[in-house]
Order: structure tokens, then C-alpha cells, then sequence
């Protein structure tokens, strides 16, 4: 690196359309519908670059239309290219947001193209004194290139990048930069649709243009190349020289800005923040890649002394603080004198440093209103100061805000530490005013409501992330009042971190021989039946591999196409099984075998990995990731033990009870969302056919066809349960038709028939639209808002997905509400009988407990007690509960 100023400038167009045909489309995009392709790798090759090449200056530049001085000169220009896919042109919006978010130039000039732009501006950065960068994925920028400009070409992913120098261009063309153009006037571009010399390649045109030295003298002495070659040459001549005036890029180009105007700034924090949550862009790699980037660091720094004043608003800097890192024996002093007094709350943050099962605190750091924070070292502490601070941790008088309180909580318990007088919870917070953010993490909360986003090393950095949990907590606490879920974070979510904080170092028990074995025979069911697939291929080949499927299914063996993508055609889970339907060829069917083996043993797999010394796995619960309130789990992910297949219930045989207990208890909700549907809309039908006694479904799908009870048959029975569950999650009759096997025009006269009878639940679900779209949220039996703008949205996929949202939200939302509450109640009633019987798992409706020995009936008794009155719905809670050996003999 010098001292030379650096720009960098990106060819907007061209690094668009490499992101959007690297990236396949129907693998990015929003909940709500929004393709994200383009943005998304177009974002990441920019964060790449701009943490490789460290640039002092940026401008993006765009093409404004095909409409240029080129294709005046010739209308051909480009002619052969297809107009952009929708799904392309509707995201150069979100990059103009995201670049105007990154406070980057953009630039737009009516009759030139990107790289005319480009050109102009290297041209006077170069005159300048600049060192100047071109990130492109079109070769016509090679002309550009010399001492002080370097072509960063993109020719496949954000990764694959050449540095185009003067040697390097030499090295592969034969030619200068300066040469490049009289070459490719020869060659000819077939994407901007210019014309070669027909029977002329590459080589013979850098070989003219080295020995004649440049194309105007090459032209001007056309005669003497000799043979065949020759007189195609003189046959193309004015092509070539249209050629060589559309290749030429122009460098005086009039624009509103130069070189000078071009030096970095810093972030709009808060726009930046929002836009990559409305992305829904969940990578932390990404997210941490472009934060990095911004030139102001994000990041507040502490200051001379506190400046008291009005709590921090978005776009506003920190107010410095009166930081310091403590040794020994100051803690008691200081929390005597700053953070003291009842009622004036503290923030909190904790570096910690995770291992299976615990986590342990490496540093704290305290934050007060007034300005002041301190940092320290629990292993310096001295014994007055764990005493000290051991005492005002656990005094529910003294108010604190934490961000995740159920990670620092694994912290503290390993210390033996108790946390009382926790005040907000702003991972939480944020969680229930805003659920289905990308990301929750307290430097992402800052930067998108306090415009700053905390340092993450060091003690510094420590005690900002403390005040920006301070500051972030008063903005929540407000809003949370004002929707009416301050109580579903004190009642519900604050209480639940702290149950899950201590399933989390309970872990459960594995059989890990058992899991090897597992592991070992789905590994030979996959074997087998990759060796089946390769008999009926006529040759061995990777089930495994898209590409390879594609040419055995549809080009060796003629199979019907499926669905078209940018590869070929699907090979993906719905293709194969709608394959497998339409073929009497066996090969279908055999490698959805191949792949359920597959997902099997990488369950197992995944599994393994996780196994700590104690033998136990320790997953992690997520209480911020489902917009509908559900736990999900990571590390391993326990909600994807299959339960409906025998091979998948032998997963569940290697979760046993742990040393000193007796054996494992479940308890699962049945028909949790039926039973919360009819609850929520009323029907008297539905209410009829749960007070009946009978079979659920058979009853329901005795009304919907119209037959006595006795006359159901198990098709029906299958169609109507399929129906009614479909219904909590949003089912279309699309969907339906998907899911039973059976033509859209079959499903959509069933679900007209299936309202008919049930029209309460119809007009009950048509109300929840209507209800959203009016207040741009739904709501859960605790209150619990899911917030859907798309409602409104002026694209239908958008709107229709929206909806689909909208009628599955409530329902899943009030299930989600209810588990957690048996969850807690549950908890406290084992703990009030003395029992040592305790939560492990919940998975979907179901809670997996571990069983003391002598404790199994009254376990069972109250277990079932408190989840079937966990909520008064209007035809009561049923609970299934089992127990045994294990998981799976617990079932029931």
C-alpha cells in the first residue's frame, strides 16, 4: 500500500449479471417473494473488494438503457442479447438502496454505457496522481489497463477474480492494453453481437496486430497479407472498422463528478442495517464482511466524560463515556458509586467463550445512564469482588438490561453466579416487535436504531456494546408498552430464556455406539442404492450430483423433463417424486431412496459431532430465528429427527436417559393448530366434531363428503386431515394439490366443499387477512404480532405469499405461545413437588423429559395437569403422554 489516493470503480451492470446467473434465483429470496440473487452477490463481491483492495474513493456505474451512441452508429449493437429477466431488472432498485445506503455514487449517464463511464473517470483519477481499480466482468476494460490501472476481472464467482496488469494482458493476449481494442475490432464480440472475420480466430488476430504493430496499419496495408486470410480480411474491412469505433471506449465523458468527489464515507447505519434485514440476508459472514467495510467504522469510541442528555437517537453518535477497565479490588467501589442506586437500570455485555455445554465469561462490562461504564476479568477478581458483584447481580432491585440473556446465563450458572432483576432482554425485545429480522446481534440492533455500531475487541469495545444495550433497551421498553408485549417478554419469553439456558447445560443423554451404528448402516443402504441406480443407468454414477442426474434421467435414459432451471431441469426432492409418478422406470424411485438415506445419515452425522465428554449433546434453542414465535434448535438441529418412518424412530432410540435417572417421558400436543383454529374461529361444526368424541378427521371428512361416518374411507380421511392442517400453515389449493398427489382442479372443488361445511373457519380466516392488511399485523391468543407490509404490495406473488403468512400466523403463533407456557408451568410445578425430574428437549408440540427414579406417575400426572391447562381453549388441550427406555419407546 501507498500514499497514493485509491478509486475503485465497478462496472454495476456487469457485476449484476454475473451475480444473477451465478447465483440460481429460486435459491434467494425473501419470505415475502422477493428475488435477492442479484443484490445478494453483488453485495458480497463488493464487500470482497472493498476489504481487499482497501480503497480511499468508490463510484459505481450503471447502464441507463440499450439506447447509446453505438447503436445509433449501428442498431445491431447488442441486438442478439434477451431483454433482462424481470427477476434481474427488479433488483437494481435494492442495489441503488444498498449503495446509497453504503453512501457509494452511483452513476447513470443517458447515450453512454457503464464502461464509457469507467473510462472517463480512470482517465482523469490516472491524470490525478491516482492509483486506480476496475472491477468488471467485460473484457472491454482491458484497454484500460496500464501502470496505474488495474482490471479486477470477475469471470465466474465473488471469488475469481484476475488482476489484469500490463504483464499479465501481455502474458495471455500477446498484445498491450493499448492493442486490446484493434484485437477485439478483429475478433469480433458475439454478447454485443459485433461481427468477426468469418475463419479469423484469436490467434491469427493477435498475430496481425502484433506484426503490423496496430488495426489502422493492419487496414492501411490489408494487401500485403497474403492467401485465404488475406482476402477475408479485405472482404470484412468495414465491419472491422465499425468494430474498432464501438470497442473504443470514450474517456470525456460529462459528468457531475470527478475523481476528487469520490473519497468513501461513512454508512447510513440505520437504512444500511434495515435494508439488509429486509433482505433477509442470515449470513454472518456477509453481514460482519460489509459492516466491516464502512470507512466510519460504525463504531463510537469513549470519550473524556459523560455528557448527559436525551437517550440516543438513530443516526445520532454515542454519548462518550467515562470508561475503564478495572483491576482488583475496585469492582465493590464502583458499584457502590455508579451502579448503586434501586430503580436506575445497568447495562450489561459479556464476552464469552464458548465450549460444548458451557460458556464461559472471559470479560464484563457495566454501563450507567449517567455515562460511565467499567470493564473486568472475572478469573482477576478478588474475593470481595465476587462478593460485591455476585450480590448486586442477584438483587432483583437493581434493574439490568442484557442482550441474550439465555447465553450469559450458561455463562453465569457455570459460575454458580444468579442473575435477578433483568429488566429487558433487547435480543428478545427486538425479536417480538420486529420477528423474521435477518439478524438479532447487538451490534446489527445499534446500527439499525442507534446509527453506530459498537467495536466487538477488546474493553473498549466492551463497554460500548454495554451502553448500546442501555440505550437500546429504553427504545424498546417504549415500544414494547405501546403494543401491549411488554408482558409477553416479563411473562413468557424473559422466564423461558432462563429455562432454556438450563436445558441447554443439561444436554440429553445419546447411545454414541449406537449413533456409529446408525451411522454405518445407512451409509451401506445409500451404497446399495447407488448400485441399483448404476444397473438400471448401464453405468456407475453420483446420486448425489445435479448434474449427473440430469444427463442420465433426461438425456440417457429420455425420462419426462421436470421443471426447468438455470442448470438444465430439477433434480430436487418435488421433482424426483413427481418423476417417480409419471415413469414406470425404476430409477426414480431408487434415488429418493438414495436421498432419504442420505438425509438420514447426515442427521446421525450431525449428531455425533456434537457429542460432548459428558456424553450429552447440548443443543442450542433459538428463541429469535421462526417470525411465528416457535423454538427452533442448532447444533444439532433436533427438529429434523424424522418420527414418521421406522428408520427415522430408530434415531430416536439412541436419546436414553443419563446417569442417576430411570428413564424418558414424553408429553406431545395432539391436534394443537385444529384445536387453536377452532378456538379462533368459532365454527360450530368444527366445535361439534371435537365435542363428538370420535375420530377428528373421519368426523370432518364424514360432513365434508357427505357420507355417514362408518362410510369414510381412508382416502377421504387422508385428503380432510391434509386439509385442515394445510389450513394453519397457510395451504393454497395449490398446495393441496401438491401435497395429496392430485390435479388443482380436483383440490379446489375439495376446499370449496370443505369451507361450505366449515363456514366459520372461512370467514374466520378471510377476517385475519382483512384484519392484517388493515393494521399490517396479526396477533396471537397472547397478543404476539407477526408485522406483513406485503399485504399491500402492489406484485401478487408478494401479496398472495403475504396472506399465505397472514392465515398461518396466528395459529402457529398462538400453538407457539401455548407450548411455551406449558413449558414454564411444567417447570414450576416439578420444581414446587421436589421432584428431580426435568425438561430436556422440545421438539414441534412435544417436550422430552428425563425421568428420576420413583418419580415416573406423579411426573406424569403433573406434566399433564399443567400442558392441558396452560390455556383455556374452548375445547380443551389433549396431551399424549408416554414414557420408556428411551425417546422412541417413550413414544405413545
Amino acid at each position: 500500500m501507498t500514499d497514493r489516493p485509491r478509486l475503485l470503480l465497478l462496472d454495476g451492470h456487469s457485476l449484476a449479471y454475473r451475480a444473477f446467473y451465478a447465483l440460481p434465483v429460486e435459491n434467494f429470496s425473501t419470505t415475502g417473494g422477493q428475488p435477492t440473487n442479484v443484490v445478494y452477490g453483488f453485495a458480497n463481491m463488493l464487500a470482497n473488494v472493498l476489504r481487499d483492495e482497501r480503497p480511499t474513493h468508490v463510484a459505481v456505474a450503471f447502464d441507463v438503457s440499450r439506447r447509446t451512441f453505438r447503436t445509433e452508429a449501428y442498431p445491431e449493437y447488442k441486438a442478439g442479447r434477451a431483454r433482462s429477466p424481470a427477476e434481474f431488472h427488479d433488483q437494481l432498485a435494492l442495489l441503488d438502496r444498498l449503495l446509497a445506503a453504503m453512501n457509494i455514487t452511483a452513476l447513470r449517464v443517458e447515450g453512454y454505457e457503464a464502461d464509457d463511464v469507467i473510462a472517463t473517470l480512470a482517465a482523469a483519477a490516472e491524470s490525478g496522481g491516482f492509483e486506480v481499480l476496475v472491477s468488471t466482468g467485460d473484457r472491454d476494460a482491458l484497454q484500460l489497463v496500464s501502470p496505474d490501472v488495474t482490471v479486477l476481472y470477475f469471470y465466474r464467482t465473488a471469488t475469481d477474480v484476475i488482476r489484469y496488469t500490463p504483464e499479465l494482458v501481455e502474458e495471455k493476449y500477446g498484445l498491450t492494453p493499448r492493442q486490446y481494442p484493434d484485437f477485439a475490432a478483429l475478433r469480433g464480440d458475439p454478447s454485443d453481437n459485433l461481427p468477426g472475420i468469418p475463419g479469423i480466430g484469436e490467434k491469427t488476430a493477435a498475430r496481425w496486430i502484433r506484426e503490423f504493430g496496430s488495426l489502422a496499419e493492419l487496414l492501411d496495408r490489408a494487401g500485403e497479407v497474403r492467401g485465404k486470410a488475406g482476402e477475408k480480411l479485405r472482404a470484412a474491412l468495414g465491419t472491422v472498422r465499425l468494430n474498432r469505433r464501438l470497442t473504443e471506449l470514450v474517456r470525456d465523458v460529462d459528468l457531475p463528478v470527478g475523481p476528487g468527489d469520490l473519497g468513501r464515507r461513512p454508512y447510513d447505519l440505520p437504512a444500511f442495517a434495515a435494508l439488509l434485514d429486509e433482505l433477509e440476508f442470515r449470513n454472518a459472514s456477509l453481514r460482519q464482511r460489509l459492516f466491516a467495510a464502512d470507512p466510519g467504522g460504525g463504531a463510537a469510541t469513549p470519550g473524556p466524560g459523560p455528557t448527559p442528555g436525551a437517550e440516543a437517537e438513530a443516526g445520532a453518535p454515542a454519548r462518550p463515556l467515562r470508561g475503564r477497565e478495572l483491576g482488583p479490588g475496585e469492582l465493590p467501589g464502583w458499584l457502590g458509586t455508579r451502579a448503586g442506586a434501586a430503580g436506575a437500570p445497568v447495562g450489561l455485555a459479556a464476552d464469552l467463550a464458548w465450549q460444548r455445554g458451557e460458556g464461559e465469561i472471559t470479560r464484563i462490562a457495566l454501563a450507567t445512564g449517567d455515562g460511565y461504564a467499567a470493564a473486568f476479568e472475572p478469573a482477576r477478581m478478588t474475593a470481595a469482588d465476587e462478593r460485591a458483584f455476585t450480590a448486586w447481580l442477584a438483587d432483583e432491585e437493581r434493574p439490568k438490561a442484557l442482550h441474550d440473556v439465555k447465553a450469559l446465563l450458561r455463562g453465569f450458572d457455570a459460575r454458580g453466579w444468579r442473575l435477578g432483576g433483568v429488566a429487558v432482554d433487547t435480543a428478545l425485545a427486538a425479536y417480538l416487535l420486529l420477528p423474521g429480522l435477518a439478524a438479532y446481534g447487538i451490534a446489527d440492533l445499534s446500527a439499525r436504531y442507534l446509527g453506530r455500531r459498537p467495536a466487538a475487541d477488546g474493553p473498549a469495545g466492551l463497554m460500548l456494546r454495554a451502553r448500546a444495550v442501555l440505550d437500546l433497551a429504553g427504545r424498546f421498553g417504549d415500544e414494547l408498552a405501546g403494543t401491549g408485549m411488554d408482558e409477553m417478554l416479563r411473562e413468557v419469553e424473559l422466564p423461558l430464556s432462563a429455562l432454556l439456558a438450563r436445558m441447554e447445560r443439561t444436554g440429553v443423554f445419546v447411545d454414541e455406539p449406537l449413533l456409529h451404528e446408525l451411522d454405518r448402516r445407512f451409509a451401506d443402504a445409500m451404497e446399495r442404492a447407488a448400485g441399483e441406480a448404476a444397473q438400471i443407468a448401464g453405468h456407475p454414477f453420483n446420486p448425489g450430483s445435479t448434474k449427473q442426474l440430469q444427463q442420465v434421467l433426461f438425456e440417457e435414459l429420455g425420462l419426462p423433463r421436470t421443471k426447468k432451471i438455470k442448470s438444465g431441469h430439477s433434480t430436487d426432492l418435488d421433482a424426483l417424486t413427481w418423476l417417480a409418478g409419471q415413469t414406470d422406470n425404476g430409477l426414480p424411485q431408487i434415488l429418493l431412496r438414495h436421498r432419504d438415506q442420505s438425509r438420514l445419515r447426515m442427521t446421525v452425522a450431525g449428531l455425533i459431532r456434537e457429542i460432548g465428554a459428558d456424553r450429552r449433546i447440548h443443543t442450542t434453542f433459538q428463541q429469535t430465528v421462526a417470525a411465528t414465535g416457535r423454538l427452533t434448535s442448532t447444533e444439532p438441529n433436533l427438529q429434523v429427527i424424522p418420527i414418521r418412518t421406522g428408520e427415522g424412530r430408530l434415531i430416536r432410540r439412541a436419546f436414553l436417559p443419563g446417569e442417576g435417572f430411570a428413564s424418558i417421558l414424553t408429553a406431545d400436543y395432539g391436534q394443537l393448530e385444529l384445536r387453536i383454529m377452532a378456538h379462533l374461529s368459532r365454527d360450530l361444526i368444527l366445535l361439534e366434531a371435537f365435542a363428538s368424541g370420535e375420530d377428528l378427521h373421519t368426523t370432518m371428512a364424514a360432513r365434508v363428503f357427505g357420507v355417514a361416518a362408518g362410510s369414510v374411507t381412508p382416502d377421504m380421511r387422508r385428503k380432510i386431515k391434509a386439509m385442515s392442517y394445510g389450513l394453519a400453515y397457510g395451504l393454497s389449493a395449490f398446495g393441496l394439490a401438491k401435497q395429496l398427489g392430485i390435479a388443482v382442479a380436483e383440490a379446489r372443488p375439495l376446499m370449496d366443499a370443505y369451507f361450505e361445511r366449515f363456514g366459520g373457519v372461512r370467514d374466520y380466516l378471510d377476517h385475519v387477512v382483512e384484519e392484517a392488511r388493515r393494521t399490517g399485523y396479526t396477533r396471537t391468543v397472547l397478543g404476539r404480532r407477526r408485522y406483513l407490509p406485503h399485504l399491500s404490495s402492489e406484485n401478487r406473488q408478494r401479496r398472495e405469499t403475504a396472506e399465505r403468512m397472514a392465515l398461518n400466523a396466528p395459529i402457529q403463533g398462538s400453538a407457539a405461545d401455548i407450548v411455551k407456557i406449558a413449558m414454564l408451568r411444567v417447570d414450576e410445578a416439578l420444581a414446587a413437588a421436589g421432584l428431580r425430574t426435568r425438561p430436556l428437549l422440545q421438539v414441534h408440540d412435544e417436550i422430552v423429559f428425563e425421568v428420576a427414579p420413583g418419580e415416573r406417575d406423579r411426573a406424569a400426572e403433573l406434566v399433564h395437569d399443567r400442558m392441558t391447562t396452560a390455556y383455556p381453549v374452548s375445547v380443551g388441550l389433549e396431551v399424549a403422554i408416554g414414557t420408556g427406555a428411551d425417546w422412541n419407546a417413550a413414544a405413545h
